[in-house]
């Protein structure tokens, strides 16, 4: 079986890492790009990219910039904010060269995703979206929100364990133990990665982007599927339910058992529909 390949791009100022999968057998046209929520990275995906290399289709995964080994730039230089990851993605995407493709986001900082895929709907071809916020009044789990408060929050975002306690509460689940050396590793050789969790819980600007998505997503003429863990301890499934019933060409895929990160313990429930979705003829 073909191995995920470690790499890195400058884009501008900015140095990404990204795991990337060729497709088995060569060459392929179709592309699909996976972004993790927080406070995860790209090493969440592993399970989901092998089954797309077989179906013939390259998958990209980034660390988002503040995040596992890409760049962690301090707060004058990149702010933060859901319009820098989106701007910055944007970047990403045309340093990549890629024209088209799927994409796959989960969580708090796939909404910057979405966005993406609102703003840029001539360079995406189908959305899958796991357990992210998609309705407005939606607020920050204290799990989450903890991260971002005054003097407790810059201590707690320092402390590696804050990201295991954060993940594992997520997922209802225990992650092994290879998973969380390779999620703590970054915070355990500088501050660098607790400052921008702290800045990127900061600017989550919930209210502001919300609206976009709520009032985008029934607009977005684009297959779209949305998988959801029904356990979620922060996301109800209500939401999930009322904004699929919004889209144009929309489907909704529950997983009874599955948390907030589904893509953590459950990729093998979730790999058939995401897979039949995404290798499904448009």
């Amino acid at each position: 079986m073909a191995k995920i390949t470690k790499n890195t791009i400058k884009v501008g100022a900015l140095e990404w890492f990204y795991g990337e999968l060729a497709p088995v057998g060569g060459d392929s046209l179709r592309t699909v790009i996976f972004l993790h929520g927080l406070p995860a990275q790209s090493l969440t995906w592993t399970g989901l990219m092998p089954p797309l290399a077989e179906q013939g289709i390259r998958s990209i995964a980034p660390d988002w910039i503040g995040f596992g080994n890409s760049s962690k730039p301090d707060q004058r230089d990149f702010d933060y904010t859901p319009d820098a990851f989106v701007t910055a993605l944007s970047e990403l995407v045309n340093s990549l060269k890629v024209d088209r493709f799927s994409l796959v986001v989960q969580g708090f900082l796939g909404t910057a995703g979405i966005q993406y895929a609102l703003r840029n709907s001539d360079r995406v071809d189908r959305l899958v979206i796991l357990n992210a916020p998609l309705t407005t009044g939606i607020k920050l789990p204290w799990q989450l929100r903890q991260l971002g408060l005054p003097v407790a929050g810059e201590m707690l975002v320092q402390d590696p364990l804050s990201v295991e306690r954060t993940l594992e509460a997520g997922c209802k689940q225990v992650i092994e133990d290879q998973y969380l050396e390779a999620y703590r590793k970054p915070y355990l050789k500088s501050s660098a990665p607790g400052r921008a969790l702290l800045a990127t819980i900061r600017n989550l600007r919930l209210g502001e982007v919300l609206p976009e998505i709520a009032a985008g997503l029934p607009t977005l003429d684009i297959p779209i599927q949305v998988i959801w863990g029904a356990a979620d301890p922060w996301l109800d499934l209500a939401q999930a339910e009322a904004c699929v019933k919004s889209m144009q060409q929309g489907e909704l895929v529950t997983l009874p058992t599955a948390a907030h990160y589904p893509q953590e313990h459950w990729y093998a429930q979730m790999k058939a529909p995401m897979m039949q979705f995404l290798c499904r003829q448009i």
